[in-house]
């Protein structure tokens, strides 16, 4: 399974869960750390604000993620209980990962 994290000018960071591994709670929470670094080196030192969206899985929900998102300083945008419709991948990653 790949975690995929992008933002307006493209994908920032892939990563892939080893086969019968389990995201949990720390797992992403690592991925946050790690997704983090990627941000801060494009950043170079701008200040912007970050705007994060996920769903409402398990993981990304557990005390340990919601905490990285704070120290991370990402606004969480909420994600909708039953909106399909709403899916941003299906608008922008899906086409792009044609490609790579």
């Amino acid at each position: 399974m790949a975690s995929v994290f992008w933002d307006a000018e493209g994908i920032l960071f892939i990563d892939y869960l080893e086969k019968d591994k389990k995201i949990t709670g720390e797992y992403y929470s690592n991925i946050l750390t790690r997704l983090g670094e990627k941000i801060r080196e494009k950043s170079s030192g701008l200040q912007k604000r970050s705007i994060f969206y996920q769903d409402n899985a398990t993981a990304h929900k557990s005390v340990l993620a919601m905490r990285k998102l704070r120290d991370l300083h990402y606004e969480l945008l909420e994600h909708p209980p039953c909106f399909p419709d709403l899916a941003p991948s299906d608008f922008f990653l899906f086409p792009k990962l044609k490609i790579i």
